[in-house]
């Protein structure tokens, strides 16, 4: 029988085959492993380097208004936050005094707004029957107040105030004539086409219409042009960590966002008001040109409505906001963010403990159930229903689950991103140093911090499957898991490359306090 058997071409072939068919699935896991990892590196590669918008559109250049304003006088507006450039109705040159401009130099000059050729913020009003002031009236200026009076003796009152970051400008029309004349109050920002987007955060247009948010990016409104009516809103442009907002204190509204040449420009209009002979009114324009801080936009809030909802904090918001809290408040004790981050990671790590605690215990569990699951696999191998039977008897006598041992790895998924969010739309983070990081929001010049995350990792994971090769487990299946997961560190380490160094520090550290845990829970086992 067993020479029978033996010189069974079937069973040979049957044999052959089922090696055949191991090798080339253990070949088809690499090769699928590997297509895996190619694709996410070209795809971080591509994710987390900006990319200059297409510029082109069906704007021409003449379409942009060439005001001379040679001859207009040029004043400067100050407060401890901003200082800014009047000339006429418009404002340009915003220096934003408390950021620098390079976020590894403390020293440089200022982050400036509206700086380049031809951006500017202009508010006016348009008066049909009579002339109002345009972009080449020249005022007379008396401190922070300016005035300038028509032929019809209508006479124009500006006065710009500065609060926090919203330079406020308030119009005042004292209708000396002797008829009725009707102002229109409008405003727009007009600023450079040359954005860069930037990964995992929205920059573009943004507009509050009744009530909602709206966003276009840079390349939506590069091929057109949008509108927007509202009886109260604002409209203007974010970027990464700054946004230029406007805003006209007054109902009815018609707000658009479009191309102009080689520039882009959002405008509000609103409904026009009645003055009778002899009497006075106010038009108010508050602008918004500062930093996309949450804090600071709350302050804005008062005189802006609806601005602190401008920051986008993506999907995970609910964890995005607790984290920056917790960053914030942790900063302000050990006044280093990177500090914080170490902090905030073990302070997670250690609410996370029962959950990690039980994982190990699990996956420990399973590595010393190897050996019954193999002898299962190989008894049942015909009777798939028996096999599953059998394997849900295994873990339910040894109290473990195969998915308890994934549960602390899904938790941190939401606080990953979470934090990657909050790292990138923190303008605190952008020039946050530490040790030889200048900004933790960008990636580590010399991949310091992703080594030692790669380092951390694979540490981690040896660890992890020590006891199953001491075991002496043989299944196939976890044998080709484990020559798979080897290649882990190596694909996070190339995928960290590229991301915030703040967010490789919480990795690695929450690397390292996890073989501590591992550690101790092992101890405890013994």
């Amino acid at each position: 029988m067993v020479k029978y058997i033996d010189n069974n071409s079937g069973f040979r072939q049957w044999n052959a085959a089922r090696d055949a068919s191991a090798k080339k699935s253990r070949l088809g896991g690499f090769l699928w492993w590997l297509i895996l990892f190619l694709a996410a590196w070209w795809l971080m590669s591509w994710w987390m380097t900006p990319k200059t918008e297409n510029t082109q559109n069906t704007a021409s250049a003449d379409q942009i208004e060439h005001a001379d304003l040679s001859a207009v006088p040029v004043s400067e507006i100050s407060s401890e936050n901003l200082t800014a450039d009047v000339q006429g109705l418009r404002i340009s040159n915003i220096e934003l005094l408390k950021y620098s401009s390079d976020a590894s130099d403390d020293n440089a000059s200022p982050v400036s707004l509206l700086a380049t050729s031809g951006a500017f913020a202009e508010i006016g009003v348009l008066a049909p029957g009579t002339s109002a002031p345009t972009p080449e009236t020249i005022w007379k200026q008396n401190g922070n107040e300016y005035t300038w009076r028509n032929s019809d003796g209508i006479e124009f009152t500006r006065t710009i105030t500065i609060d926090g970051y919203v330079i406020s400008v308030a119009d005042k029309i004292n209708n000396q004539s002797d008829t009725e004349i009707s102002v229109a109050p409008y405003a727009r920002i007009v600023r450079a086409n040359d954005m860069t987007s930037s990964a995992g955060v929205y920059t573009g247009s943004v507009a509050y219409v009744n009530s909602d948010i709206e966003r276009e990016d840079w390349s939506r409104i590069t091929d057109k042009s949008y509108a927007y009516s509202t009886t109260n809103g604002f409209i203007g442009f974010v970027d990464q960590y700054w946004e230029t907002v406007l805003s006209i204190d007054s109902v009815d509204q018609t707000m658009r966002v479009k191309p102009l040449g080689n520039m882009f420009q959002a405008d509000a209009a609103a409904t026009a008001i009645s003055i009778a002979p002899g009497a006075t009114d106010t038009i108010t324009t508050n602008l918004y040109m500062g930093p996309r801080d949450h804090r600071i936009l709350q302050s804005a809030d008062t005189m802006i409505s609806g601005i602190d909802k401008t920051v986008d904090y993506g999907w995970f918001w609910f964890f995005v906001r607790p984290i920056l809290w917790l960053l914030y408040m942790l900063n302000s004790v050990v006044m280093n963010y990177g500090v914080a981050i170490i902090i905030m990671t073990l302070l997670l790590r250690l609410a996370m403990w029962p959950l990690t605690r039980k994982s190990y215990i699990s996956m420990m569990a399973m590595q010393k159930m190897q050996p019954e699951m193999a002898r299962i696999q190989k008894l049942y191998a015909n009777d798939k229903a028996r096999m599953q039977m059998e394997m849900m008897r295994l873990y339910q006598t040894h109290k473990t689950s195969p998915m308890s041992g994934c549960l602390p790895m899904l938790i941190q998924i939401p606080i990953f991103f979470a934090l990657y969010k909050a790292l990138l739309i923190s303008v605190q983070m952008r020039s946050a140093h530490f040790l030889w990081i200048s900004d933790l929001a960008s990636m580590d010049p010399y991949f310091i911090l992703p080594i030692l995350m790669g380092a951390t990792m694979w540490l981690q994971q040896k660890l992890q499957t020590t006891s199953a090769t001491t075991n002496g487990a043989n299944n196939d299946a976890v044998a080709q898991t484990q020559k798979v997961m080897k290649w882990m560190p190596l694909i996070f380490t190339v995928m960290f490359a590229w991301m915030p160094a703040g967010l490789v520090l919480y990795w690695t550290v929450s690397n390292i306090f996890g073989i501590g845990q591992m550690y101790y829970i092992k101890r405890l086992q013994k």
